[in-house]
This record gives C-alpha cells, sequence and structure tokens, in this order.
C-alpha cells in the first residue's frame, strides 16, 4: 500500500495569498488531486463549490485567521506526522490481514471554516472522508484537542479505505444499512485506538454518548433502516442532520460514533480479534456477537 500526503500547506498558503480572482482555479487544483473520491457520483462535480459546501476554508474572509491557523498545522508537524502515521498504521493492517488487496492512497488535509459554527462548535472542528478507497479528505481546524488526535484522525479514515477498498465491503448507497455505517465507525476508532491508545484514539463528538443506553437502544432501533441519505440523522444526529435537510429522528451528535464503539468493543472481546484483523468483519456479525445474538 502506497500511502501519498499532498503538500497542502504550500497549496493553500497560495489560494490564501492570491488574488481574490485567482482562488477558486488554485483551490480547484489542489483538490484535483482526490477528485475520484467523487467517482461515482452522477455528472460533473463542482469541486469548489463542495469545498465550500463541506465547511471547506472560505475564500472570501477569514483569510489572516485562516494563514494563522495553517501556520500552526505546520508548526506542529501536521504533515510529517500524517505520512509517519499512516505508513506505519498500513504496515500493521497488511501484517494483520496479508490475504487481503491493499488500495494506494492519496491523503487530502485541508482547513476547514472558522465562520461555520456548525463545523466547529457542533462537528468540534474536524469531519473526515476516507469510505472510497484510494481517497481520504480531511477537514480540520487545529484546536489543541484536534491537534492531539491528528494521527487518530488519519488512521479512522484508514480504516475505512481498506474496510470499503478492492475485496471487502460493497457500500450500495441505496441498500446500506444504518448499522452498516455505525460498525464501520466504531471499528476505525477501534483501530486508532490500537494505535494510538483510548484517550486520543476515539472520535470526539461521539464520547460524550458512550455510556447513555438510551442513545444505544434509539439507534439500535434503526440498524436496518437502508440508504446513505438517512445516515445524518441516524449516524451524525439532529444538528446535522438539519443542516443538511435530512429529517431528524432524536438522536444527539455523534450517537452512532458512540454506539459504534461500544459494538466494536463487544465484538472483538468477544472474538480476540484486533481491530486491524477485523477491517472486514460483516456488519451483521459484529452486531449479532456484540449483542449476544449468536448461537
Amino acid at each position: 500500500m502506497k500511502i501519498t500526503v499532498v503538500d497542502s500547506h504550500s497549496a493553500m498558503k497560495r489560494v490564501l495569498t492570491a488574488p481574490a480572482a485567482e482562488r477558486p482555479a488554485l483551490l480547484r487544483s489542489m483538490l484535483e488531486t482526490v477528485k475520484e473520491m467523487y467517482r461515482h457520483a452522477p455528472g460533473e462535480v463542482d469541486l469548489v463549490a463542495l469545498h465550500l459546501q463541506s465547511s471547506g476554508f472560505p475564500l472570501d474572509r477569514d483569510e489572516e485567521r485562516c494563514l494563522a491557523a495553517l501556520e500552526a498545522l505546520a508548526a506542529a508537524d501536521a504533515w510529517g506526522r500524517l505520512r509517519r502515521a499512516l505508513e506505519g498504521a498500513a504496515s500493521l493492517l497488511e501484517a494483520a490481514a496479508p490475504e487481503l488487496e491493499f488500495p494506494d492512497i492519496t491523503f487530502l488535509l485541508v482547513l476547514g471554516d472558522p465562520g461555520d459554527p456548525l463545523f466547529m462548535e457542533t462537528s468540534l472542528g474536524v469531519t473526515g472522508f476516507g469510505g472510497i478507497s484510494g481517497q481520504i479528505l480531511v477537514t480540520l481546524w487545529p484546536f489543541p484537542e484536534n491537534l492531539a488526535r491528528l494521527e487518530a484522525t488519519a488512521l479512522h479514515e484508514l480504516h475505512h479505505n481498506v474496510r470499503f477498498g478492492p475485496g471487502g465491503v460493497v457500500w450500495d448507497p441505496a441498500t446500506v444499512t444504518v448499522g452498516e455505517h455505525v460498525v464501520s465507525e466504531g471499528l476505525a476508532d477501534a483501530f486508532a485506538r490500537q494505535v494510538v491508545g483510548d484517550d486520543l484514539g476515539r472520535t470526539r463528538i461521539g464520547v460524550p454518548h458512550l455510556g447513555d443506553d438510551a442513545v444505544f437502544a434509539k439507534l439500535a432501533s434503526g440498524f436496518d433502516v437502508t440508504g446513505m441519505h438517512n445516515f445524518p440523522a441516524w449516524v451524525h444526529g439532529d444538528a446535522i442532520a438539519e443542516r443538511l435537510g435530512v429529517e431528524p429522528v432524536g438522536l444527539p451528535t455523534g450517537a452512532g460514533y458512540a454506539v459504534g464503539n461500544r459494538l466494536a468493543d463487544a465484538y472483538l472481546a468477544a472474538t480476540g480479534q484486533t481491530a486491524a484483523q477485523a477491517v472486514h468483519a460483516p456488519a451483521a456479525d459484529v452486531i449479532a456477537t456484540a449483542l449476544g445474538r449468536r448461537g
């Protein structure tokens, strides 16, 4: 598995210091490095528009704030840390499951939008997209907590990339279940925790609800709900669902991550596997084992 971490520090600095009229083209050039993650989208994707809609850094305001954040990432050796963490974790996955086929991966780190309360407050300044084999995009604001968890964030997305990669779990947007998404989040967190420990390895938005049995029961009632369009409500929670125009179902932000961690922990404890070994574990098996339904 070859890992390429894009030098987005230089690319973003060029965007943020360029005349306003030149910024969209420069941003598009950077985003082209991961355009294949949208290969299943119908029609041509406007990469710049999608970046802005997804809480990526703005092109018409907050330049100084974003430049300062960019330098904070550089001072923290973000790109070097990402490269070392991803390469080490790739070797760990390959050793744990040598029979699997592993994709080559391009990783892109971008700044988020400091003027977007949903991103900065609800999502705690970090989102990731690693479910399309070969491409990973992380959008981040360098809060101290996010800098501390930089490796964990990357490893979480790496686990997704391998899980849904060649020969792995098939993700059909029309038929995939809430249970599959929740399990994948739990196993990805378990993998990050395997490498960096529990304190830093969990996705932050799920931590407040880890012990909430009512949240677990509510989400478990939706494990069989199908269709990717339902996931913001069931996995990410009401606030994010509302932003995306999806009907809320009464769940807090990060519910799917909290429940996924509990499912993954129970499954790994019962089977004696590591999260690296369980990268392709069927969601139905994880859920059945965690709920004590296996005979």
